[in-house]
C-alpha cells in the first residue's frame, strides 16, 4: 500500500468545509494511486484530513474520508502533491490526532416570514434556504444545554452577528 499527497483546489476545498461529505472526487491526483492506498489531504497549503483510495479511474481519484482537520488543519511541511514516504506521512497522521467523541449540538437556522398560512410559511422558508444559502444565511451553533454559547457561522467561519458590536467596531 502506497501513500500519497493529494491537493484540493480552493473552490473545492470551500465546498468540502461546509457539506459534510464521506468521500471526496479530486481530479488529476497521481496516476500511480490504487485502490486501498492512504492519502494525506491538502488545502490551502495545510493537511486538512486523510483518507484512503476508493476509486482510481484515469484523471480522478475518489477518495473516502478517514479522519478530517478540517477546523484545526496540520501544516503541509512543503507537500506539493504526490508520492510520500512512511516517516512524513506517520509524523503528519499523528499531528491530526485522533477524532475526538462527538457531543450533541443543536444548530438553527430562524428567519422571519409573512404567510397566510404555516404550510406556506414552510415553502418560503425553504425557498430562502435554497436561495441565500450558507454564503448568506447564518447558522447558530451551541453544545446542547449551553445556549449562552452559541455563535453565528457563516461559510463555515464564526461570525459576529451582533449588530451594536459591529458599530463599535467601526467608530
Amino acid at each position: 500500500m502506497a501513500q500519497w499527497s493529494v491537493i484540493i483546489p480552493d473552490e473545492q476545498w470551500a465546498t468540502e468545509r461546509l457539506f459534510q461529505h464521506d468521500v471526496v472526487t479530486v481530479a488529476g491526483g497521481p496516476a500511480e494511486a490504487t485502490a486501498g492506498d492512504d492519502v494525506i489531504v491538502v488545502a490551502e497549503e495545510n493537511v486538512v484530513a486523510l483518507a484512503r483510495v476508493e476509486k482510481a479511474t484515469p484523471g480522478e481519484l475518489v477518495l473516502g474520508y478517514q479522519r478530517r482537520a478540517f477546523d484545526e488543519p496540520v501544516p503541509a511541511e512543503g507537500l506539493t502533491g504526490g508520492a510520500v514516504d512512511a516517516g512524513t506521512f506517520r509524523r503528519l497522521a499523528e499531528r491530526l490526532g485522533a477524532s475526538s467523541d462527538p457531543k450533541p449540538w443543536l444548530v438553527s437556522v430562524a428567519m422571519p416570514i409573512e404567510a397566510s398560512s404555516p404550510a406556506e410559511a414552510v415553502r418560503q422558508f425553504w425557498s430562502h434556504v435554497q436561495e441565500l444559502g450558507p454564503a448568506e444565511l447564518p447558522a447558530y451553533v451551541w453544545p446542547s444545554g449551553d445556549e449562552l454559547a452559541m455563535q453565528a457561522f457563516v461559510l463555515g467561519t464564526e461570525k459576529n452577528q451582533d449588530p451594536e458590536e459591529e458599530d463599535d467596531e467601526t467608530e
